[in-house]
């Protein structure tokens, strides 16, 4: 005669042991502290970047995208860039620049050549927005000229004019 309560006795056991882990999971997972949001909560302001058609990579616009995006994340003021393609021209960056004045840019930076050339035309069609021209340009009311020479101080100005899109506290 053969006892037939044991196997009856050992899924009882294992049954026991599976619903003490999960339990032990579910208490676990229920307890666990909340880990802080990983999304950035920015502020109403946004600074935008026109590049030639090398885009941020481009030796004319790495340094200003680099600045942008160090002044993001110390003010939460988003950045954004736009890159002309086609034609290398004023009149085509110049279309290309109308879409950032029009689109909320704070701050419209141009950098590279067509860009560049474009920012005094646009700078008078749109009074309201500031401009910065990275290398040349000529400054008036609303458009600054940043020199491209030391990539220090052009990092440090272009910082300090994203930041400045930002609200005091």
């Amino acid at each position: 005669m053969s006892v037939t309560l044991r196997p009856r006795f050992v899924t009882k056991r294992v049954v026991a042991v599976v619903l003490t882990i999960v339990v032990a999971g579910l208490a676990t997972w229920a307890l666990w502290p909340d880990s802080e949001p990983r999304q950035r909560d920015y502020v109403d302001a946004t600074a935008c970047l026109l590049t030639d058609d090398q885009g941020i990579t481009g030796p004319k616009a790495r340094p200003v995208w680099t600045a942008m995006n160090a002044a993001s994340a110390a003010s939460l003021v988003r950045v954004q860039y736009l890159e002309v393609s086609g034609p290398q021209t004023a009149g085509n960056a110049g279309t290309y620049l109308a879409s950032l004045a029009n689109g909320r840019c704070g701050a419209v930076i141009a950098a590279g050549d067509a860009p560049v050339a474009a920012v005094a035309e646009a700078a008078k069609t749109f009074p309201g927005v500031r401009f910065v021209a990275v290398g040349a340009g000529t400054p008036s009311d609303n458009v600054q000229v940043v020199p491209d020479g030391d990539p220090d101080d052009l990092q440090a100005k272009i910082k300090e004019r994203v930041e400045a899109l930002a609200p005091g506290d």
